[in-house]
C-alpha cells in the first residue's frame, strides 16, 4: 500500500559526520518552518520558570560530583543518592539563606525606623558635611536640590526600604508574590532531582542531536559547565566572604545595621572591581564628618586591605582561572547580564560570554580536536548506562539478532 504524499516520513542517516535528511511528503523548508515555530512556543511555555530552569541545572552541575560520590556509597542506587543530594543542598543552602532573609527583613526595618526619626542626628551632620565640600560642589549640591537635609533622609529611607525589598526578593527569586516564589521553588527543587537523577542521559540525547562533529560539542558542553560551576561557585564564595567580613567591621566601627549593610555587600559584590565600595566609601565619609576618626580609618584601612586583598586575589583564582577570560570581559558581561536579566544575569552574562569566545575560537581554527578539553568520560557512560537508555539499546541488539537470523534463514533456504 503507498504512503499519502501528506504523511510526513523522514529518514536520517549519518555521513561523513553530517546528518542528511530526506523528507518526502513535506518539503524541508516547511518542515523546518514548523520545528522553528514549535521550539519558540515550547520556549514560550518555560518563560515563566525560566529562572526556576535555571538554577536547577546549575545546582545540579555544580553538585553532580557530590552526587556521584554519593551513589558509589549506595551500590549504584542513582534515585536514592539524587534524592539524598537534594537533601543535603537544602539543608546547607536554602535553610541558612531562608534565616538570613528573615533576619535581614528585621534589619530593614529598624535601619527604616531610625532613618524616619526626626531626632537622629542626621540633618545635622549633613549640614556638616555640605559646609566643608568645596564651593563648586556646594554649588551642583544646591542645583539639583541635594543640600536638603530633611529631603535627603526621606530618600534614603526609601532606598534603604526599597533597596533591601529587592535584595530580599533577589535573593529568593520572588516573582509576583509568595504564592508564585513557592511554586518556582517546588518547581526548581523538582527539577534539580530529576537533572540530578536524568542529567546524563538527557545531555548524550542533546549531544546526539547536535548537528557538529563529536569534539565540538565536547567542547561547548565542558564550557558551558566550566562557567556555570566556577561563576556560581566563585561569585558566591566571594559575596559571602566579602559580605560577612564587611558586615563584622561595621558592627566594629559602631555602625548600626550592619547586617543589612553586609548583605547589601554581598549583593554588590557580584559586581567585579565595583562591589562593596558603594557601601562602605559613604559609610567612611560619614564617620569623618562625624568626628568618629579611629572608625573612619579603620574602615578605610580593612576594606582596602582585607576586601581588596579578597576581591583580588580570591576572585580572579575562582573565577577567572576556570573561564579563561579576562577580568575586563567578566565584569561586562557580569553588568549587561545583570542589566538585562537582573540577578540571574551574573550567571547568563559571563556564560553567553565563554560560549561567543568558544565558538569564534573553533570557526577561526585556534581550538581544534587536538587542544580543546575534553568532557569527564565517566559522566558520558552515567548517561550511556542509564535505566532509560538500556532499553533502547536491547531493543536495537534484539533487532539485530533477529535480521542476523532471518538472514541466516534465506540463505538456509
Amino acid at each position: 500500500m503507498q504512503t499519502p504524499h501528506f504523511v510526513l516520513y523522514f529518514e536520517s542517516r549519518l555521513n561523513e559526520g553530517e546528518i542528511v535528511v530526506n523528507i518526502k511528503g513535506l518539503t524541508k523548508g516547511f518542515f523546518i518552518l514548523i520545528l522553528f515555530i514549535v521550539t519558540l512556543a515550547f520556549f514560550d511555555i518555560l518563560a515563566p520558570y525560566y529562572s526556576a530552569i535555571l538554577w536547577a541545572a546549575v545546582l545540579a552541575i555544580i553538585f553532580h560530583p557530590l552526587k556521584s560520590k554519593i551513589r558509589q556509597k549506595l551500590n549504584d542506587r542513582n534515585g536514592v543518592a539524587s534524592l539524598l543530594t537534594v537533601l543535603i543542598i537544602f539543608l546547607l543552602v536554602f535553610i541558612p539563606l531562608g534565616i538570613i532573609v528573615s533576619s535581614l527583613v528585621v534589619e530593614i526595618n529598624g535601619v527604616y525606623t531610625r532613618l524616619q526619626d526626626s531626632n537622629t542626628q542626621f540633618p545635622v551632620v549633613l549640614a556638616e558635611l555640605i559646609q566643608h565640600l568645596p564651593k563648586w560642589a556646594r554649588h551642583f549640591l544646591a542645583e539639583h536640590n541635594l543640600d536638603n537635609a530633611a529631603k535627603i533622609q526621606q530618600e534614603l529611607s526609601q532606598v534603604v526600604l526599597k533597596g533591601g525589598q529587592y535584595l530580599a526578593g533577589s535573593v529568593l527569586l520572588i516573582g509576583k508574590g509568595t504564592f508564585t516564589f513557592f511554586i518556582g521553588f517546588g518547581v526548581m527543587l523538582y527539577l534539580l532531582f530529576f537533572l540530578l537523577k536524568d542529567g546524563a542521559y538527557l545531555v548524550n540525547l542533546i549531544l546526539e542531536s547536535l548537528p557538529l562533529s563529536t569534539h565540538v560539542k565536547h567542547h561547548l558542553l565542558v564550557k558551558f559547565a566550566a562557567v556555570s560551576r566556577a561563576t556560581v561557585k566563585g561569585t558566591v564564595v566571594v559575596a559571602i566572604v566579602q559580605g560577612t567580613l564587611g558586615g563584622i567591621a561595621f558592627s566594629i566601627a559602631g555602625i548600626e545595621g550592619s547586617l543589612l549593610w553586609g548583605s547589601l555587600m554581598a549583593f554588590l559584590s557580584l559586581i567585579p572591581a565595583v562591589g562593596s565600595a558603594i557601601i562602605w566609601v559613604p559609610a567612611a565619609v560619614f564617620l569623618f564628618a562625624t568626628d568618629m576618626l579611629w572608625q573612619a580609618i579603620f574602615i578605610v584601612a580593612f576594606f582596602v586591605l582585607v576586601i581588596g586583598l579578597v576581591d583580588n586575589i580570591l576572585r580572579p583564582l575562582l573565577v577567572g582561572k576556570d573561564t579563561k577570560m579576562p577580568d575586563y570581559l567578566i565584569l561586562i558581561a557580569t553588568l549587561g547580564g545583570m542589566e538585562i536579566y537582573g540577578i540571574n544575569g551574573f550567571v547568563i552574562g559571563p556564560l553567553i560570554a565563554a560560549l561567543f569566545i568558544a565558538c569564534w575560537n573553533i570557526l577561526s581554527g585556534r581550538d581544534n580536536q587536538e587542544n580543546i578539553e575534553g568532557i569527564d568520560e565517566d559522566f558520558i557512560e552515567e548517561g550511556r548506562q542509564h535505566r532509560v537508555a538500556k532499553p533502547e539499546q536491547d531493543e536495537v541488539l534484539e533487532n539485530q539478532a533477529a535480521e542476523g537470523q532471518e538472514t541466516e534463514r534465506k540463505t538456509t533456504e
